[in-house]
């Protein structure tokens, strides 16, 4: 059930991986939970197992330690629902039973996910981030890397092969014929196959380096990695590229870690080999991945239904004053200055798109100048492809008065897609202006576009209301719906 607090925990996820052990507290919507406080100790369980068939002593030392920290703190913050996942290394290691039992003895409950559990909860995280996702997740984490086919909410041929980030450098050793022969054997042995053209879904946070590092060679304005998608053929010449690089050649980049950055050429030499051999369609990078699974494997069917921008983006304005019935009515008022495209999920991000720019108008106009890109571009919205984050910065950026939109976005939209929310944008500043979005000038006037013109239609007792600021919003709409403009006062 959602929380209505965004920032009173709720729910606390323990990942207990090969390389980390991750504590991520949630908060906020059920549907679009709001990371809270989130954490990692490499403790790198998995790091000799594959020599040894054990998780060494030091290794289940930190990771201990860290579990013994991450137990006080959720006791001081008082959460009390915790999960704790426990997987490739744990479940290699001979003994991996006796390190659970001194988890449990701190008072976990730990579950060990079989290779194809793990593969299963990862997609069910990608599907909770993208509504309907059809095509394949490719989840690649410390101590394996597991693949799954994904069809709207249905998960087939989950499978876990021992292609974790700790095992690339040993298997690379052999040179790139050899370790590009490797990768094949292990997927026939999976007995994986998917048809040509399918999407590549990426999870773990090695591919998401991968993703940043390419957003920075392409000169991408947005700097999230979550929903960034490539082209297979670009993909495989970046990846290409930095296999043949020196870890220690590479420039550090904010919010990439040393560790992460010194694992990118063999990632991306693993990821060249599943481009090559599984052809997808396109690449497409998900934050949302293992833990996120857990949390939307435990949904109601009504919960999952429910759009994660608008549940995220509700949450998000709450904090500035703005409610979800006020939003609903300004969309509602506004309806006229959108085209009837009959698609419901572009009535959501024009939803998503109004409470927007009314929460921006909450904040102090000396902090507005860069509230789109912040708001918009860079904060993390699940639900929201990159063509409709776009959306949401240039509805924000029209509702502010400008029109002009930097070029760097410009590519990323359509023509007709940069009109509409330009629209949705001068509505919205136009329905603030009119009404301040009180519900009685709401019900006492209606926008509507008749005979060619965009007539503002208004209840005798708030004619006093219209004045040159709303005949001027009013103009502006209207030009840029191609339309005259007209103000009538009923009766």
């Amino acid at each position: 059930m959602a929380n209505p607090d965004q920032h009173s925990p709720i729910r606390a996820i323990i990942d207990i991986g090969s390389n980390t052990v991750r504590l991520v507290i949630y908060g906020g919507p059920a549907r679009a939970p709001a990371v809270l406080h989130n954490e990692k100790v490499t403790a790198r369980l998995g790091r000799n197992v594959g020599e040894t068939g054990l998780l060494s002593e030091r290794a289940m030392a930190n990771a201990l330690a860290a579990l013994a920290r991450y137990r006080t703190l959720l006791d001081l913050k008082g959460v009390g629902r915790i999960d704790v996942v426990a997987t490739a290394a744990v479940r290699d290691a001979t003994n991996g039973a006796a390190f659970l039992a001194k988890v449990a003895a701190m008072g976990f409950a730990p579950r060990l996910l079989s290779g194809e559990q793990e593969a299963v909860t990862s997609a069910h995280g990608v599907l909770g981030a993208f509504p309907d996702a059809t095509g394949v997740v490719a989840d690649l984490g410390g101590g394996s890397l597991e693949l799954v086919d994904i069809d709207g909410d249905h998960c087939r041929h989950g499978v876990s092969m021992p292609l974790g980030t700790l095992h690339l450098a040993r298997l690379r050793a052999s040179g790139e014929r050899a370790f590009a022969q490797a990768v094949r054997k292990a997927l026939k042995q999976a007995d994986w196959a998917v048809a040509p053209g399918s999407t590549l879904y990426l999870v773990g946070g090695s591919l998401r380096a991968f993703a940043r590092l390419a957003m920075v060679q392409l000169h991408w304005p947005i700097d999230d990695p979550h929903g960034f998608v490539l082209d297979p053929g670009q993909a495989l010449r970046l990846a290409r590229n930095l296999a043949r690089r020196k870890p220690d050649t590479l420039r550090p980049l904010a919010g990439i870690s040393g560790g992460r950055m010194t694992s990118l050429p063999d990632t991306a030499a693993l990821l060249a080999v599943l481009i090559r051999r599984l052809r997808p369609g396109k690449l497409v990078f998900s934050a949302w991945g293992l833990r996120e699974g857990v949390l939307y494997e435990d949904m109601a069917p009504a919960v999952r239904g429910t759009d994660p921008l608008v549940a995220g983006m509700t949450a998000f304005v709450r904090d500035q004053g703005v409610t979800a019935q006020t939003g609903a009515l300004v969309a509602g008022w506004t309806l006229a200055a959108a085209p009837p495209t009959g698609i419901a999920r572009r009535e959501r991000l024009r939803l998503a798109a109004t409470l927007l720019c009314l929460a921006a108008a909450t904040v102090e106009p000396n902090l507005r100048s860069d509230i789109a890109r912040d708001w918009a571009l860079r904060k993390r919205w699940i639900g929201a492809a990159t063509t409709e984050r776009v959306m949401l910065a240039v509805a924000m950026l029209a509702h502010g008065g400008r029109l002009d939109v930097p070029p760097a976005l410009t590519m990323l939209i359509t023509p007709g897609a940069l009109h509409e929310a330009q629209a949705w944008g001068l509505a919205t500043r136009l329905c603030r202006r009119f009404s301040t979005c009180a519900p009685q000038g709401l019900s006492g006037s209606a926008l509507g576009l008749a005979d060619g013109r965009l007539v503002l239609r208004v209840e005798p007792a708030l004619a006093a209301l219209v004045n040159d600021g709303v005949e001027r919003d009013l103009r502006a709409l209207a030009t840029h719906l191609g339309v005259k403009s007209q103000v009538r006062v009923l009766g």
